[in-house]
């Protein structure tokens, strides 16, 4: 099962009993669905708990005759797709003339009306996600999307969503295969969309999986730096190990200043050593800066033949 059929899973658990907000989740389903209209009401879901909750709601709060649908999708697609209906047209017409709307109506828009208050609000916005909304696996990347069929139900979804003052939600628009598309794309906005309809599981796996990967990238961020560190160490170690070996050859170790010959000899027993460390077991000991001027000093010895 995807993350997003999880979440979806979550919110059809939710045991809500005040009747204005079931009502208001209800509304959040048909008016995002397939068909909702005054003489036919079709709502189809890939999710079978979603069909599940739709079932529930309309059988108790208005009790129309329906009529359910299980389609196997065809190879292209995997899966189920679930078709839920209002048989008689006379229960169609009641329950959307219940919202406020009615046929002579050009296009559909969102009815405050039956959003009396901030939990009803809420509930709407959890059945227009349970209907066409998704969440892709915060192991792959943050989005989370409400995919509507038209611009107005879109406009006053974003317009209801910037209004919810306990979050800060800054929803984007885009237009996608004649589809009016809502969307989210930073963790923040997610996890706070997640818990605002009622699914705190889903935020906590959000937020657990953006803490992974920011430790992940920590981690890898300081091996990276630690690579490239050993790489320069090595780097300069075998410059100077092949000046050292040259002097050696040529001019005779015992022939230079006793510190620059102190520090050829650590270094020639001790290739792999940093800077730092090279300054450390120095006797006395002296400084990164100190060890780095020594053998400098130490390079400028080095005349490599023509």
């Amino acid at each position: 099962m995807s993350f997003s059929s999880e979440v979806k899973k979550e919110l059809c658990s939710n045991e809500i009993f005040d009747r204005e907000v079931l009502r208001a989740e209800l509304y959040g389903m048909l008016l995002f669905g397939k068909k909702f209209s005054s003489d036919s009401i079709v709502f189809t879901t890939e999710n079978k708990h979603v069909c599940k909750r739709a079932s529930m709601l309309l059988e108790n709060l208005y009790m129309p005759i329906l009529e359910k649908q299980s389609v196997l999708r065809t190879r292209a697609v995997e899966g189920r797709l679930y078709r839920l209906s209002v048989v008689d047209s006379g229960d169609c017409k009641r329950i959307f003339e219940d919202f406020g709307h009615y046929k002579a109506e050009v296009t559909l828009r969102v009815n405050r009306a039956n959003l009396p208050g901030d939990e009803a609000a809420a509930g709407f916005v959890r059945g227009a996600f349970l209907c066409c909304g998704s969440v892709s696996d915060p192991e792959k990347n943050y989005h989370a999307e409400f995919c509507a069929p038209y611009r107005n139900i879109s406009q006053d979804l974003c317009r209801l969503l910037t209004e919810v003052t306990e979050c800060d939600f800054t929803p984007k628009t885009v237009v996608r295969n004649g589809n009016y598309v809502v969307y989210f794309k930073g963790s923040e906005q997610i996890c706070d969309l997640m818990t605002y309809i009622g699914a705190p599981r889903g935020a906590m796996e959000i937020m657990g999986a953006k803490a992974v990967k920011q430790v992940r990238n920590n981690i890898n961020r300081r091996i990276n730096g630690e690579v490239a560190n050993i790489g320069k160490i090595a780097s300069a170690s075998a410059r100077q190990l092949e000046a050292i070996k040259y002097i050696k050859a040529n001019i005779g170790l015992e022939t230079l200043p006793e510190d620059l010959r102190e520090i050829a000899y650590l270094r020639l027993e001790n290739p792999e050593m940093s800077l730092r460390d090279l300054g450390r077991n120095l006797s006395p000991p002296i400084s990164r800066s100190g060890a780095n001027h020594r053998i400098m000093r130490l390079m400028d010895y080095y005349k490599k033949p023509d």
